[in-house]
């Protein structure tokens, strides 16, 4: 008998296709989910109904929350900051169910980039941009007008946590990691710990408070060509081992 696989939900984005509103989701994170971690994508469309994610995340085994180019709104977090769009409203919301709803049902939750920025604000942690005024340090996101690929190549190393779970499923040695991001952790939520960090402190990874359900997230974008970088399919396959848990 072929053994089933385990179903992962996979957000999307709103984006204008055609003239219309349409729920998308880059081809590359579903690639991760099928590929590396021997798992089904099922689209989670941002529909804005946080009501209707208990339905969602009853039939499937774990949820990954995708980057994205829109930023949360800062009513979330801190309506007294000024934000930097584009936004994706309808995204704020359905994320804000799902990993509502998620956490509820003790399944797995995964984040990258834009994802653990909206798990850290739906836990009652606060973002700030790297852009605002009087935030010194190193840039996080490469400069303008390059292309794809040299917007992923840019980076930084970053140190796993002793004990954490980064570091015992990528080791204690520095990770080279992309950075394409410009909201990050201000405050980090009640029940979330730091899994990882960049030389100049930004939070890049975080996971769940022992005894809470489980959540990994990353600032980094594991799913961008993760072949050659030995952490980023280690948490792929974390992702897949943890939804065969949970669909067991």
């Amino acid at each position: 008998m072929m053994q089933s696989k385990p179903v992962i939900a996979v957000i999307a984005c709103v984006r204008e296709v055609e003239g219309e509103a349409a729920s998308i989701v880059k081809r590359r994170y579903l690639d991760a989910v099928a590929r590396f971690c021997d798992a089904v994508p099922v689209i989670a469309p941002a529909m804005g109904c946080a009501a209707d994610a208990a339905a969602l995340v009853a039939r499937v085994d774990a949820v990954l929350l995708t980057g994205s180019n829109s930023n949360i709104e800062p009513s979330r977090y801190a309506p007294e900051m000024a934000g930097s769009p584009p936004y994706d409203p309808e995204r704020d919301e359905t994320s804000a169910g799902l990993i509502a709803a998620t956490m509820a049902a003790e399944k797995p939750l995964f984040g990258v980039c834009r994802g653990l920025q909206e798990i850290n604000v739906a836990l009652g942690g606060t973002l700030i941009d790297e852009r605002a005024a009087g935030l010194d340090g190193p840039s996080h996101h490469a400069p303008e007008g390059v292309d794809l690929a040299e917007m992923f190549a840019y980076g930084h190393d970053a140190v796993a946590e002793p004990g954490g779970v980064m570091e015992t499923i990528a080791g204690s040695q520095p990770l080279r990691i992309n950075s394409v991001h410009f909201q990050r952790v201000d405050r980090l939520a009640p029940g979330l710990r730091v899994e990882a960090r960049s030389p100049d402190g930004v939070v890049e990874a975080v996971s769940s408070a022992p005894g809470r359900p489980p959540v990994l997230a990353v600032q980094w974008h594991p799913e961008w060509q993760p072949e050659g970088r030995a952490h980023d399919m280690t948490f792929w396959r974390h992702v897949g081992k943890a939804a065969r848990a949970a669909m067991r």
